[in-house]
């Protein structure tokens, strides 16, 4: 007797949780939607995004792509892409994102100057996030890529259930303590219907740039062994790399300064993206 109450009890719960969730709406001329995540902050989660928006962009130049920075207390993609200044306002009051290397970029840190703490409760930075999706002049972009904050928490949660998201990506270095945190990341999305497209291991190996010995700081394949886990896609392999560090650091994301060098091949992943989305017929298509 108390299975049989349960069931009706379930249904009803199921009924009241659906009523209470958000109808998603796409923005305003975006096509598809990417998310850059991981569950742990300091993994390379920013470094990844800066470079797959670019790298979307090189491998196809008639594809236009966005960068929006939702990490709104610690925003990186100004500096990452070489940006500062505040967005200009349109005729309808839409802020114009800040363009470089052909990228609309848009983030909380064209907004506060880039050492100003951003000192908000939830609901204040919710509010902010929804500001930058959707009062943005984007124009018509094939990908918006968001760089998500670390963490499973409001941010993530509205921005999964407000618009329609082709697929997050999962950055994470190989180490047991990010790992754990990664899986959390993963299972979020899965519980809010967005497909996770598959990992990205950085930070996987160090190369002595002298006797080019290879000494793996963060421990050997955690990433391809929790992909495997999750039943997921490993869609990068990224090595501790000097060079990926300082051009990060200096505007010049390394797919568009050094574009024939190694670690280019290894951090443009965006093919295995593309081939994905086609595999899982997880492309949108909006007017």
């Amino acid at each position: 007797s108390s299975v049989s109450d349960s069931e009706p009890l379930k249904e009803r719960r199921t009924q009241i949780m659906a009523r209470g969730l958000p109808k998603q709406k796409p923005i305003e001329g975006v096509k598809q939607v990417l998310v850059v995540a991981s569950g742990k902050g300091g993994v390379g989660k920013s470094t990844t995004a800066v470079n797959l928006a670019l790298a979307l962009t090189a491998n196809n130049s008639s594809k236009t792509v966005g960068l929006l920075d939702a990490d709104v207390y610690g925003p990186s993609i100004p500096r990452m892409m070489n940006l500062k200044g505040n967005p200009e306002l349109t005729e309808s009051n839409l802020m114009r994102p800040l363009l470089n290397y052909g990228i609309a970029c848009m983030s909380m840190g064209f907004l506060v100057e880039e050492t100003a703490p951003v000192i908000w409760r939830g609901l204040m930075v919710m509010s902010a996030v929804e500001k930058l999706m959707r009062q943005v002049d984007w124009g018509h972009l094939d990908y918006l890529v968001i760089d998500m904050p670390p963490g499973t928490g409001d941010v993530q949660l509205s921005i999964s259930q407000n618009i329609p998201i082709s697929g997050a990506v999962i950055v994470s270095t190989p180490q047991d303590i990010a790992l754990m945190d990664a899986q959390k990341g993963a299972e979020m999305f899965r519980k809010v219907h967005v497909p996770v497209l598959g990992l990205v291991q950085n930070m996987s190996v160090f190369q002595c740039p002298k006797c080019k010995h290879k000494t793996h700081i963060f421990g050997a394949d955690g990433a391809r062994k929790l992909a495997k886990n999750l039943g997921l896609d490993v869609l990068g392999d990224i090595p501790l790399h000097l060079s990926i560090r300082e051009t990060s650091d200096s505007g010049q994301p390394i797919v568009l300064s050094q574009p024939h060098s190694d670690e280019v091949s290894l951090v443009n992943f965006s093919e295995a993206i593309f081939s994905t989305l086609l595999r899982k017929n997880l492309f949108f298509s909006y007017q």
